[in-house]
């Protein structure tokens, strides 16, 4: 049996086509999380953050293969973004920023492995970022989601085009957290061809 793998399973939250708007139901979702501040691209505390996560997913991993629910392949990962200010993400304030990076986790690892696998993942590679990793539950429900194709810098247009047009025509508004979804390496991938997921959930206005 090939190894659980999110990407295939929940194609439509984790391997979606559009590229434009449109609104998806998100179920209930497990994840390992660690909580941050500062700009992505330049703040230790954002590297250590996602060096820790991957530690921890790639020890449950192989803690998965001894469980009933058997291997996994490790998913993409994944951000909730937020500021004090809204303008300091237009502004490109990235200092500021918030975020909670995130792995999704199958339904079968549960807090306590997630704990052991904090352990021993903290004894091999004396991250101290390993120890504020946290399970958290996520049901986002109805959101706006769209593949972005591009640079990270580029979706401010798509980011303007949801909260200043595709919302309002809608009879849309925001709810929770801005998510996004990193489906390429960007190692590995040119700016231009990075393929990101936008989500925003959202109710309806007169909901």
């Amino acid at each position: 049996m090939a190894p659980y793998d999110v990407k295939r399973e929940r194609k439509e939250f984790y391997a979606p086509k559009n590229t434009a708007w449109a609104v998806v139901d998100v179920p209930e979702q497990q994840f390992i999380a660690v909580d941050g501040r500062g700009n992505p691209n330049t703040a230790p505390a954002y590297v250590h953050a996602v060096e820790a996560l991957y530690a921890v997913a790639y020890t449950l991993k192989f803690a998965g293969k001894r469980t009933a629910g058997g291997d996994f392949v490790v998913a993409p990962l994944e951000g909730l973004w937020w500021a004090d200010r809204p303008e300091a993400f237009t502004g490109g304030a990235k200092d500021t920023w918030q975020w909670t990076m995130l792995i999704s986790m199958p339904s079968w690892i549960t807090q306590e492995m997630i704990e052991d696998a904090k352990q021993t993942a903290l004894a091999r590679k004396k991250t101290p970022t390993i120890s504020r990793i946290r399970h958290l539950t996520l049901h986002e429900g109805p959101s706006a989601q769209v593949l972005h194709i591009g640079s990270y810098d580029d979706e401010a247009p798509v980011l303007h085009e949801l909260h200043h047009s595709y919302l309002a025509a809608n009879g849309l508004r925001p709810t929770g957290l801005h998510h996004e979804i990193y489906l390429s390496d960007p190692r590995r991938t040119a700016p231009e061809k990075l393929r990101t997921i936008l989500r925003q959930p959202v109710e309806e206005l007169d909901g």
